[in-house]
């Protein structure tokens, strides 16, 4: 089994009313978490990544109001505080260019000792461009094809320099970059920086087949699990590659208790407090495209239908057909007899694994046993100290079963992920 770190603090998940919740953006609740996962033996440390303030109504969303750092600065000074854990990074393929960050991942693979990864993502968000001196703007078929050469084209990069020290001449030529030089920084210790993808479309499933080592997804039940990792690693063949060669870890949450139902009370718990009032509201209003503050959120579910388009809310990805998504809301809310705040509290918040720590540790080893998943990405509700219950009360019972590992068995970020060194193409 692989486990990763995501640290909170600008998604849903995160519950700041909580009394132990600390800054998102001090260095130390992020040196905390870090170790906290080294400390588990755990893969990799992995930082989200935001080009833009997102906005709502017109207003910075709460939880980007105190900002978002860039990610490869803070991962820098996490490489000097820690020793083993890897170290990825999300950034974007449509606002950089392969030179300039190929330069960047390579230095924190060095400064690593051979722990950076990348996180590849993509926008098509005008609205993010605008940050940008090109407008940002690029039509959606557009992003894998960018993203795709954008990667090869590191790879180029990163070969340019021999395993022996020496460094070549690069050139490449494409549709979407044409440059040519010489590369500064000498092949890193792990051959490339590890590559993730994150994504669940189809395109996204056939980019990282053809160029990720892992996919970052998102599967709430067993059975999607298996027939997402059937659907991913039966691509891999048509690109020369074997199943070990992508590992699929899912996002997940976890709560943990003393017993069953003791972690399903803490759970309904911490289900309330992601979903307050005012965000019972506010989740409504991204699905609706309009201004409901004028509805009770302990009433029923606004009954006028959604505006599509309305640029209401800016810089968040909306997953689903709006329109089919609340028909659904609908359906739950009248089966069940559930107010607005309910509603979202049953659709948009349920926790992944909950239960004893025994309960939690037979879980996850069964999806990866029954090839739901290779292994998962922790997403923990409090920041920073949200791992410390799993780590530990969890892994010493994975460790114990031989689930997970008990020490590293190498100093690479591929070493812990079982990949070979890059053959290298120069």
């Amino acid at each position: 089994m692989h486990l990763a770190a995501h640290f909170p603090g600008v998604n849903a998940t995160t519950v700041w009313a909580d009394p132990r919740s600390r800054s998102q953006i001090d260095f130390s609740s992020f040196v905390h978490l870090a170790r906290t996962a080294e400390r588990g033996k755990f893969d990799f440390f992995f930082l989200a990544e935001g080009l833009r303030l997102r906005e709502h109504n017109g207003r910075i969303h709460d939880l980007d109001v105190v900002g978002r750092p860039e990610s490869l600065t803070v991962l820098n000074a996490l490489a000097a505080v820690t020793e083993r854990l890897g170290l990825a990074a999300t950034v974007n393929a449509t606002f950089n260019e392969p030179y300039e960050l190929a330069r960047r991942l390579a230095t924190l693979d060095h400064l690593s000792a051979g722990r950076a990864a990348w996180n590849v993502v993509t926008s098509s968000d005008a609205f993010t461009g605008e940050n940008f001196r090109r407008g940002g703007y690029l039509d959606r078929a557009d992003r894998y094809i960018r993203a795709a050469e954008f990667v090869a084209t590191a790879r180029e990069l990163w070969d340019s320099w021999t395993p022996g020290g020496e460094s070549r001449p690069f050139a490449h030529e494409g549709e979407q970059f044409t440059i040519s030089g010489e590369f500064t920084v000498p092949r890193s210790p792990q051959g490339h920086p590890v590559v993730i993808q994150a994504g669940d479309s189809g395109e996204g499933r056939e980019f990282a087949a053809s160029a990720a080592d892992i996919i970052f997804t998102r599967h709430g039940t067993l059975e999607a699990g298996r027939d997402f990792y059937a659907d991913v690693k039966a691509r891999l063949a048509a690109y020369g590659r074997q199943p070990d060669d992508l590992k699929i870890m899912p996002g997940v949450t976890v709560v943990i208790g003393d017993t069953d139902a003791e972690a399903q009370e803490r759970a309904y718990e911490i289900r309330r407090q992601q979903v307050s009032p005012q965000n019972a509201i506010l989740a409504a209003e991204q699905l609706w495209g309009r201004d409901l503050s004028a509805y009770d959120p302990d009433g029923p579910l606004p009954e006028v239908e959604p505006v599509l388009d309305s640029g209401l809310v800016k810089g968040r990805v909306l997953h689903g057909d709006p329109v089919g998504v609340v028909a659904r809301w609908r359906a739950v809310a009248e089966a069940k007899g559930l107010s607005l705040r309910q509603t979202v509290i049953e659709t948009t918040t349920r926790q992944s694994f909950i239960g004893s720590p025994q309960t939690v540790a037979a879980e996850l080893t069964a999806f990866v046993d029954e090839r739901a998943a290779d292994g998962f990405i922790l997403v923990p509700h409090l920041t920073p100290g949200g791992l410390d219950d799993f780590v530990d009360r969890v892994v010493p019972l994975l460790q114990g079963s031989g689930a997970f590992r008990s020490e590293y068995a190498g100093s690479t970020l591929r070493s812990h992920l079982g990949l070979a060194e890059p053959v290298w193409k120069g």
